[in-house]
């Protein structure tokens, strides 16, 4: 059984971090405004940083009629002594929502083997796989590189927070869409703010916000610094397991080295 507690606060401390507007152009953007499925936290496989956390995700989306649907999620995320991670994803739901959302999905990567895991819900299948590289981080979930030399595009560094005993770093990302190509005959500054916890070796914190599409906050609490459960890691016991490695070649197919040339 997992232990995981849930909590909220850290999106009170987002909402009061203010989000700092520069005058800059037109690119294509960082960031694709609030989606249906809302990036999380990438949990880095390093070693010796063994954690367990909850991620609370809070969605603002603007609806074309100007009325906001806002819409929260809690997920949990960990990471073994070894390297190994657990991170999932859950369904977004109302905040009137009560209980834990629907779990859409989980991955488990253990990088001493190379193992990768995907378990579905919904089908009970866990599928795994060896690949030949650590898994990356999907978009948006960590800072895209800044164009150079480019005024539509802004950088800086905003300093440190305290959470959770951590000490976190700071950058804020600002992308101008000119008044003529922002659909809304205004100049627009989408914003994007990513706090960074180099003893945990991951984002705790990242707030988006695009004034045509809405504001979207990303946060990691209740971190429990210490060995999580060996369960935590497991597929389900009523999970059928599929393994998606390509099967091994018959001894008359495999590759053998080249004859040396005659002399």
């Amino acid at each position: 059984m997992r232990c995981f507690r849930s909590g909220h606060a850290v999106i009170g401390l987002l909402l009061a971090i203010p989000a700092l507007s520069q005058n800059q152009q037109e690119m294509p953007r960082d960031y694709r405004g609030v989606q249906i499925i809302v990036p999380g936290i990438f949990v880095t496989p390093v070693p010796n940083a063994p954690f367990s956390a909850t991620i609370d995700i809070l969605s603002h989306e603007t609806l074309p009629d100007g009325s906001v649907n806002t819409r929260t999620t809690t997920a949990h995320i960990a990471r073994s002594s070894s390297g190994r991670i657990y991170n999932e994803r859950r369904q977004l739901v109302p905040t009137s929502f009560k209980g834990e959302p629907q779990l859409l999905s989980a991955h488990i990567y253990d990088p001493s083997s190379r193992l990768s895991i995907f378990y579905n819900p919904f089908e009970r299948l866990a599928r795994e796989r060896n690949v030949p590289q650590p898994p990356v981080a999907p978009a948006n979930s960590v800072p895209a590189p800044t164009p150079p030399n480019n005024p539509y595009f802004k950088q800086e560094d905003i300093g440190t927070q305290p959470l959770d005993g951590l000490t976190l770093k700071g950058i804020r990302k600002t992308h101008i869409i000119p008044a003529n190509m922002s659909s809304t005959g205004k100049e627009i500054a989408i914003v994007d703010e990513y706090w960074y916890s180099p003893d945990l070796s991951i984002y705790m914190i990242i707030k988006h916000n695009d004034p045509r599409t809405g504001e979207q906050l990303v946060a990691v609490s209740n971190v429990e610094r210490h060995e999580p459960a060996a369960s935590v890691f497991a597929i389900p016991a009523n999970y059928k397991i599929v393994d998606e490695n390509p099967p091994d070649l018959p001894d008359t197919q495999q590759p053998t080295e080249a004859a040396p040339a005659q002399r």
